[in-house]
């Protein structure tokens, strides 16, 4: 047998030839069982049919004495006794015909001819008392009478007697025989049993030794050939000695091993090429990188000496301008009044130095070192501010920038240097990038919460709105400016991380007019209490001063 499906299936049809084998066995043991059993439950059921007949002809004896001992007897009594008799005699006939009269071997049709005489004489026993019984009773002398009986009992004990007891007799050697039939049965079944056991087993043996042993060895060495070859010993061979499947099984095992040892040595030839190459790039990546730090550090080292080389002069400017107005009040000649001139002057140099602060703070925020010095300050002082600061350059490009206080002024704890550059960069934002835009309007309201007052600080304008989706804006130093527009740079990113510190929220929106956009700030306020204890500390503190 040169295939693996031969023998399986010689494998398969060995077992359920077995199988088949052994459900014929037991079908045809249980038959025979049922057949014994079916045969012993029938002779006790007609010997309990047989006792209940003996029963009640006795009861029919007792009645027929008493009917003639008392002639004033109702007959009824008699004709109840005598329908049971017949009744009981109905049964008996019934069961010993249904059990041997119907049934197709020869024994049974012999049993039932000997079981129907016997119990004809006992009908015909029935017959005569009752008929002895009729002329017993005619008899007007007692003693006639009481003699007549009594023969007539003898000769019905006579008739029923023998019968009875030979039907009795055969009953009950039916059941004998029934329970030793069971026993043989038994002892034959365990017999066949014992060596349909041994057949299977020697058989099953036999397939086991000619198909599953060799078949489950040298699956077994493929798989130990499998296991090594996984483990890096592409060297592996296996012997074909079958040109069956698990020949060719061996044989394609064999070509997978020949063609992964060709291609691990490919694949090694290609390893070392790509090492060479990333240590290449990856030296490029590193002198990039190199390059990278230096222009960052070059740019930050930019920011930090122009915020300090502008902010020295202008402090000087800032001193001397202080100077001169108090010594042009103190001199006691006529004094020109260079005052408005140095008020502008000093405007105009605050103005210069709240820049230059505003550069070095955000080269600060780039390099990680941001500082809040928080404290009670006035939103609409802040926003008062960043609208000034903001003003010039909203004129320049003839836009409209307005401030709405609100009702009233809600006091904050903020940075207020630092939340004016946000409220600022935002006005400077939309005034560099709306396309078309005619107004600005920053905004304060007051919102109540269960958690407290919050203060909310809105910017809108007219303009197009944000492009897409504004969620990317908050990206770091992200910006949409055109070519040749100015700016800090501060970005949306800056500002959400300085609005996040001082436990607010920004969000990104359209106006609700439907055109324009609209940034809104969402700041905790100080309830009225906090602020009025602020406040009375610090005039205590005033006063102490």
């Amino acid at each position: 047998m040169r295939s693996l499906k031969v023998r399986f299936a010689l494998l398969l049809g060995g077992t359920a030839l077995l199988a088949l084998l052994a459900a014929a066995g037991v079908l045809w043991s249980i038959r025979l069982t049922e057949n014994v059993i079916e045969r012993t439950l029938a002779a006790q059921h007609r010997l309990e049919l047989l006792t209940e007949l003996s029963g009640r002809l006795a009861q029919y004896g007792f009645a027929a004495i008493d009917s003639i001992s008392n002639p004033d007897a109702p007959p009824e009594a008699l004709s109840v006794t005598r329908d049971r008799v017949d009744e009981a005699l109905n049964h008996v006939d019934d069961a010993i015909g249904s059990g041997m009269a119907t049934s197709g071997d020869a024994e049974d049709r012999i049993r039932y001819v000997a079981r129907t005489r016997p119990l004809a004489n006992v009908r015909a026993a029935r017959a005569m008392l009752d008929r002895q019984v009729t002329l017993v009773r005619r008899e007007s002398d007692p003693e006639r009478r009481k003699t007549a009986m009594q023969g007539a009992l003898n000769a019905f004990g006579a008739m029923t007697g023998p019968p009875l007891s030979l039907l009795i007799e055969a009953e009950r050697r039916g059941m004998i025989a029934g329970s030793e039939a069971a026993h043989t049965l038994s002892q034959r079944l365990t017999v066949a049993s014992l060596a349909a056991a041994a057949l299977a087993l020697a058989f099953l043996l036999v397939l086991y030794r000619s198909v599953t042993r060799p078949t489950l060895a040298r699956i077994e060495e493929v798989r130990r050939a499998a296991g090594a070859i996984g483990s890096g010993a592409l060297d592996t061979r296996l012997s074909v000695e079958t040109r069956d499947e698990l020949g060719l099984l061996v044989a394609n095992v064999n070509r997978m091993a020949a063609r992964l040892a060709r291609r691990e040595g490919r694949l090694a030839a290609d390893r070392a090429a790509l090492e060479d190459t990333v240590e290449a790039r990856t030296a490029d990546l590193r002198a990039a990188n190199e390059r990278l730090e230096m222009v960052d550090r070059s740019r930050r080292r930019f920011f930090a000496d122009v915020s300090h080389e502008l902010r020295t002069p202008l402090t000087v400017i800032l001193g001397e301008c202080d100077l001169a107005q108090r010594t042009a009040e103190r001199s006691g000649g006529r004094p020109v009044d260079h005052g408005p001139v140095f008020a502008t002057i000093r405007k105009r140099a605050q103005r210069l130095k709240r820049r230059v602060e505003d550069l070095l703070r955000v080269a600060r925020s780039e390099s990680g070192q941001i500082e809040l010095d928080r404290r009670t300050v006035s939103t609409v002082a802040v926003l008062g501010d960043a609208v000034d600061g903001a003003g010039s350059e909203a004129a320049r490009r003839r836009v409209a920038l307005e401030l709405e206080p609100g009702q009233r002024d809600i006091e904050i704890n903020a940075d207020p240097e630092w939340l004016r550059q946000v409220i600022e960069s935002l006005i400077d934002n939309a005034l560099r990038h709306a396309t078309g835009l005619t107004r600005i309007v920053v905004s304060l309201s007051e919102r109540q919460t269960p958690q407290g007052s919050r203060a909310i600080i809105t910017i809108e304008d007219d303009g197009p709105g944000f492009p897409g989706d504004g969620e990317a804006l908050f990206e770091r130093f992200r910006r949409e400016a055109r070519a040749g527009e100015t700016g800090f740079g501060i970005g949306l990113a800056l500002a959400r991380w300085v609005v996040d510190r001082h436990d607010g929220a920004i969000s990104l929106g359209s106006a609700e007019q439907g055109r324009g956009a609209r940034v809104v700030i969402d700041l905790p306020a100080l309830d009225d209490a906090a602020v009025t204890e602020r406040n009375g500390a610090g005039q205590e503190r005033i006063g102490a001063a």
